[in-house]
């Protein structure tokens, strides 16, 4: 498992989030959350990453370490 695999996991769960409302709250599809948690997207795009990150209110270095 990648770093930004465990890591939005992580704070996803800790923000009591479901896969889909945090897609929903970053303006991605719900299979890009799923794809990234799986692993089977291990790079996403920066665009992406801001927009779940701004959901997550966390910062991009957050949501990658």
């Amino acid at each position: 498992m990648s770093n930004i695999t465990k890591t939005l996991r992580k704070l996803r769960e800790a923000k009591g989030f479901s896969q889909e409302r945090l897609a929903r709250l970053a303006d991605v599809a719900n299979n890009t959350i799923i794809k990234i948690e799986a692993g089977k997207n291990q790079n996403p795009t920066l665009d992406t990453l801001k927009k779940i990150s701004k959901a997550l209110d966390v910062s991009v270095d957050d949501s990658i370490n």
